[in-house]
């Protein structure tokens, strides 16, 4: 995909006031998440995927939740997702900015 510009791209809105943009090779996807929509009084639904995920906290604070276990993570804090287990955030600050990789692609996330 070569060079992705924030200031010039499309980004999806993917609920309110959250929005993603991405990029990726052919085996390795980066995808920046931005809520607008904190604090939160509970956690997103965990999800799972078969996906390897690496995230990194740009911005924010969130309790981060693996396999339902909470951990506060700040700004330049990173976490990592196993294949299928459970996983979620809670947002603590008004906005959050999450810098989320997956391995493989992301199939779900790519436009058509």
């Amino acid at each position: 995909m070569g060079v992705i510009k924030q200031a010039e791209v499309a980004k999806e809105e993917i609920g309110i006031k959250r929005h993603r943009y991405l990029t990726h090779t052919d085996n390795l996807m980066m995808v920046v998440i931005d809520f607008e929509d904190g604090p939160t009084d509970e956690p997103d639904p965990p999800h799972s995927h078969p996906h390897e995920q690496v995230s990194y906290v740009a911005s924010g604070e969130v309790l981060f939740f693996l396999d339902g276990v909470p951990t506060k993570l700040i700004p330049g804090d990173m976490f990592t997702v196993p294949p299928d287990v459970p996983h979620s955030v809670q947002l603590l600050t008004a906005s959050v900015r999450l810098v989320d990789t997956f391995t493989p692609l992301r199939e779900d996330f790519m436009s058509a």
